[in-house]
């Protein structure tokens, strides 16, 4: 029997922004499960007549790496937000100021608190805070 390469038993996706990460479990050839990571990235070229592609990378992670890994993720992940400190808003609240911005609402249709100003649109920067 031919292995098909979309045999996942279990999936997961994570949209961010421009990129879709999806986390597949697999069942390998000798029936041991391993994690697909997919990073698709969504890119347009042509400006007359613009084409969509997708662009994709792919990391197999087997389960005698999994300890080592998810240590490895932990520890850059705790450097980076040590590094950074803590985020000044959430994504969640960072897509709510940007919907009221695309949909020219005002902070109080949002639940903004009133002293707070209204994301401008000059610029990426700018729509953050």
């Amino acid at each position: 029997m031919e292995k098909k390469e979309n045999d996942i038993i279990y999936s997961k996706a994570i949209k961010a922004g421009k990129r879709i990460y999806y986390l597949d479990v697999k069942k390998s050839r000798n029936e041991d499960l391993y994690l697909s990571i997919t990073e698709s990235k969504k890119r347009m070229t042509g400006t007359e007549d613009p084409q969509v592609s997708y662009e994709k990378h792919k990391i197999f992670l087997y389960k005698e790496d999994f300890e080592q890994f998810s240590e490895g993720l932990e520890d850059v992940i705790g450097f980076i937000k040590r590094e950074l400190g803590t985020p000044i808003i959430s994504r969640s609240e960072y897509n709510e100021r940007m919907a009221a911005a695309n949909t020219e609402e005002t902070p109080e249709e949002t639940n903004v608190a009133a002293d707070e100003e209204k994301p401008q649109k000059k610029g990426f920067f700018n729509k953050l805070f």
